[in-house]
């Protein structure tokens, strides 16, 4: 959060932060596939059976992977370069387009970088050992702040040429991230070499399972970044103009420069209770579903999915509730300063707004997906997750135009649900229909306390409603209503007996 801050103050959001975000989203996307599941959800649950059955195979499997995944992208990464190069330098028809190339050119790298962290995070997952992944996106905001700041304050640099620093910056932080994995690996005895034994069955199952997991675990991800490219193809500016021609006929934009931006700094306010709850929740419980489902437990499994389930919507309704009631004084205090101006508040709030409808089924997506990885099946997450991708790009490119960037945030929300339902109807199937047991009853529950929380916060929301505009007020809104709803909730939860309020206060995952 520090970190997107940093970027509004020196960058805001306008054409140069729109470019920022789709370069630096290419070599990301990868983080997002391979670090919040692909590579480390096909690992688990195979290196997990392995370590049970043959330990030298499973250091086998795990050094095979690293070989062959780096020895991968690597080539795909000059494969990239070598597009990047050649549409730069003969294609790119805008300035603004250029630079966005030029940024994703440096920046590209840092895919195989962060891919491999993935791997060895997976494995270090797989020994119960989350310290060290956890550390490497810190590493990384670390140095993309203190780019920023340093460049911004220091040499007092312009945006435009702010970004090729803070580009060469992710490479750096890259190697950071690779590198304080390594004493993690030894304390538990994983010594990682170049081997390629490709035609074990362990490894085959491993690919396998890897490619759909790409498209079945980050469908929000996609959906993201279908958001930005649509947002930055169908905005005007400067450069571009105010409209373009299509079959003689001129067509104004429907979107303007910094919608992109827009799009981004919505995207990392929903996504903050999705990654430090959402994601975190599905992460811990992963390789205990990986170890049940390798030990043909059907019954533990499901009681861990289902508390999961259960779990994820104690968080993330109240989540929900809190995110639309604060929207607008949340934006501002974060990042209303510097180059994010106050019009750039209100309608990153209203992309906010539309974003937020869909985080139960963000935080569902990730529960459901890693249940099916966790039985090794990769399939279905995949089918499900390419239809929501073709009815998210379907739905973009209609409601656009009536809502302009807010539509491309619904339709983000609306797909998540799509791919939920999808999931669960196949779970279901296969857990012979036990699996949401009491989950109607938590629901009604958290749904009771989450209108209790929202009635309170509202009310002092309308207290506060004669205090001055300026972020030291919204400060204050936010001091008070934040702690007086959270207090609602966990009172009213208590009172309603949820029991998945002992996930605030427990680490085991065999409660009933």
């Amino acid at each position: 959060m520090l970190r997107d801050m940093s970027f509004a103050y020196f960058l805001g959001a306008g054409g140069v932060m729109d470019g920022w975000v789709i370069a630096f989203k290419i070599p990301n996307l990868a983080r997002r596939l391979f670090g919040e599941g692909a590579a480390g959800s096909s690992l688990i649950p195979v290196y997990s059976e392995q370590l049970q059955k043959d330990p030298a195979q499973a250091k086998a499997l795990a050094n095979t992977t690293v070989t062959v995944i780096f020895l991968l992208l690597t080539l795909i990464v000059l494969a990239g370069e070598a597009f990047i190069w050649t549409y730069y330098k003969f294609f790119a028809p805008f300035e603004s387009t250029k630079q966005m190339f030029a940024l994703a050119g440096i920046m590209l790298p840092y895919m195989l970088l962060i891919c491999e962290v993935a791997i060895i995070a997976g494995l270090l997952n797989a020994h119960r050992h989350f310290a060290a992944p956890a550390a490497a996106p810190i590493i990384l905001n670390i140095f993309l702040i203190a780019s920023l700041c340093i460049s911004g304050w220091i040499f007092g640099i312009e945006p435009q040429t702010q970004t090729f620093i803070v580009a060469a910056a992710v490479i750096i932080a890259g190697i950071a991230q690779l590198a304080i994995q390594i004493p993690a690996l030894r304390a538990n005895g994983i010594s990682i070499r170049p081997q390629w034994a490709v035609n074990s069955e362990a490894f085959r199952k491993t690919i396998l399972l890897m490619g759909p997991m790409i498209l079945g675990l980050t469908v929000t991800q996609l959906n993201t970044l279908v958001d930005d490219i649509i947002a930055k193809w169908l905005s005007g500016s400067l450069d571009k103009g105010p409209f373009f021609t299509l079959f003689a006929r001129q067509i104004n934009y429907p979107l303007k420069a910094g919608a992109v931006s827009h799009l981004f700094y919505a995207q990392r306010l929903y996504q903050f209770p999705l990654g430090v709850l959402g994601i975190a929740l599905a992460t811990a419980i992963f390789p205990v579903m990986s170890s049940q489902a390798a030990k043909k437990d059907l019954s533990a499994l499901n009681k861990t999915i289902s508390q999961g389930l259960r779990g994820t919507i104690f968080i993330a309704l109240p989540a929900t509730a809190g995110l639309l009631l604060v929207r607008n004084q949340i934006v501002a205090v974060l990042f209303e300063r510097g180059k994010f101006t106050e019009a750039d508040t209100t309608s990153t709030a209203i992309v906010l707004c539309f974003y937020t409808l869909g985080l139960s089924g963000y935080f569902l997506q990730q529960i459901l997906t890693r249940a099916f990885y966790s039985m090794q099946d990769s399939k279905i997450p995949a089918k499900s997750a390419l239809v929501a991708v073709v009815i998210n790009i379907v739905l973009n490119l209609s409601l656009v135009w009536p809502m302009g960037t807010a539509g491309l945030a619904l339709s983000t929300a609306i797909c998540s649900y799509i791919q939920v339902i999808i999931l669960i109807v196949a779970l279901q199937k296969i857990m012979q229909g036990t699996l949401l047991d009491q989950l109607a009853v938590t629901i009604l529950k958290t749904a009771a306390a989450t209108a209790a929380m929202s009635a309170v916060g509202g009310g002092f929301l309308y207290i506060l409603r004669n205090l001055p505009d300026g972020t030291r007020f919204d400060i204050l809104r936010l001091a008070v209503v934040v702690p007086a709803a959270a207090g609602i909730y966990l009172l009213a939860a208590r009172l309603l007996h949820i029991r998945e309020i002992a996930l605030l206060g427990s680490n085991r995952h065999d409660k009933p």
